[in-house]
């Protein structure tokens, strides 16, 4: 027995003012489908056969607050007591089969209006006012088995809408489901027709996926569709390569196992962590680019980190991610190598202290990319890297206790500078605070007349010649 969806108050209230003008009120898509799974939610869609005037009639009056900034796709939204409702009449789309935009027809029934929807699982509805599940293609059961369907044949339903291969994708990733084979088959041979869809809408998607319980399942439907080829080619990419130490069947191989390990690292009471999930994903990204075939048989991947944060800047740009997560993206690809050049604690403490101040805010995303990347299935060699990075993060929080390392600046600030050496704002100014910053990162905090006697001696070797004191 399936427990009908939560519904509150204001939903029952609304249902009950339909129900009184002689229409259906239903709940739909993603709430009903949790309400199969047994999962809570407070994220309601609606449908009526009410048409969009007679929607915003019986919210007039009622409603706190109402608006029809989609009323040209039937959806009417309004407030009521901090409740946001959307309710959208029946629809009958037809598709032109070149964009992804329909042409907005409204339907009679709400069978009709299901059948319409991308798969099985989301087109289930839940008669508000009698209490009735409406299930016209499956969904409950495709629920169950952990299925993911299509009303309409695969080819129908994603040459109407091409983004729908990859909402295939993200719910395998949400869900925990399997894509049905009829699926796999159809994405396997449209694959082509993502390139329809803007890289906006992709990258929405695709950062779903990347955030849902489940991630490694829709990447490996991508790479096996094809649809990484075009929305994330590099992974195909990596999946040609032999990683190195020769632990796992290929780079893409490692890198899935690493994403997973990385995830393992979040938060438990955060939500999921997209920027370091996509560093885990494509930390190795510059390998294929940068393979070697050694003497002796070895392969080696030289400055892959370097090459790899170049080519994760031009791929997130393409898929329109914001500045932001690009350049963090791109950060922990390049530092991600660093930590082995520790070995057994040679650093000084200036080497520790670039570490932590080139790393900056992403230190913490840092510190769980390199443990994620360790997947040697050798225990001893595992342990051996573990207790070294203890090691590494007990000398920062020991090196950041006593100089303030979240802080690292000159000794002096430029105003000092300008007023030792009698220069006006410009260019030297700037040098000199850059040595200033690296004498800080190699010895550490300075006394103030060891800094000034630094900055006179870089001065006159530079040919500043300073006020008399």
């Amino acid at each position: 027995m399936v427990e009908p969806p939560a519904i509150t108050p204001v939903v029952a209230e609304l249902a009950a003012r339909f129900a009184t003008a002689g229409k259906r009120l239903y709940l739909v898509g993603g709430s009903v489908r949790d309400a199969v799974l047994g999962r809570p939610t407070n994220d309601f869609d609606f449908t009526t056969d009410a048409r969009p005037a007679e929607i915003q009639k019986l919210l007039s009056g009622w409603a706190d607050a109402q608006w029809d900034t989609g009323i040209a796709f039937g959806t009417v939204g309004a407030s009521k007591k901090g409740e946001i409702i959307e309710i959208t009449t029946f629809r009958a789309d037809v598709y032109d089969g070149v964009t992804r935009n329909p042409e907005v027809t409204f339907g009679d029934s709400i069978d009709g209006d299901l059948v319409r929807r991308d798969f099985t699982v989301n087109a289930m509805a839940f008669d508000i006012a009698a209490g009735e599940f409406v299930d016209p293609t499956g969904g409950m059961q495709a629920v169950r088995d952990g299925v993911l369907d299509t009303p309409a044949t695969p080819q129908e339903s994603f040459g109407d809408d091409p983004l729908r291969m990859l909402r295939a994708a993200r719910f395998v990733s949400q869900l925990g489901f399997r894509a049905a084979p009829r699926v796999v088959e159809a994405m396997r041979s449209m694959a082509g027709q993502l390139t329809r869809i803007t890289p906006e809408r992709v990258q929405v998607e695709l950062s779903k996926l990347l955030c849902g319980a489940h991630p490694r399942r829709g990447i490996e439907l991508m790479v096996e569709t094809g649809l990484a080829d075009i929305v994330l080619p590099e992974l195909t990419a990596m999946k040609l390569e032999i990683d190195e130490h020769h632990q796992h069947k290929d780079v893409f191989d490692h890198s899935l196992v690493v994403l997973e390990q990385a995830i393992d690292l979040e938060e438990v009471d955060q939500s999921p962590d997209l920027v370091l999930r996509i560093a885990a994903l494509l930390h190795d990204i510059g390998k294929p680019a940068t393979r070697k075939f050694e003497p002796g048989g070895g392969v080696s991947f030289h400055h892959h980190e370097v090459v790899g944060a170049k080519m994760v800047r031009k791929r997130l740009r393409a898929l329109r991610y914001s500045k932001e997560i690009t350049e963090d993206v791109a950060k922990l690809v390049y530092l991600h190598l660093r930590f082995h050049g520790y070995g057994n604690g040679e650093w000084t403490d200036s080497a520790v202290r670039r570490y932590v101040t080139d790393a900056g805010d992403l230190l913490t995303r840092l510190h769980k990319l390199v443990r994620a990347d360790c997947t040697t299935r050798n225990k001893r060699k595992a342990n051996l890297l573990r207790k070294t990075y203890d090691s590494l993060e007990e000398r920062i929080a020991r090196i950041a206790a006593e100089e303030d390392l979240a802080r690292v600046r000159p000794d002096l600030d430029g105003n000092e500078i300008m007023k030792l050496l009698g220069l006006q704002p410009g260019r030297e100014v700037g040098a000199a605070w850059k040595f200033l910053k690296e004498l800080r990162l190699d010895r550490g905090p300075l006394e103030r007349d060891e800094a000034e006697a630094a900055l006179l001696d870089w001065a006159r070797e530079h040919g500043i010649t300073p006020p008399a004191r």
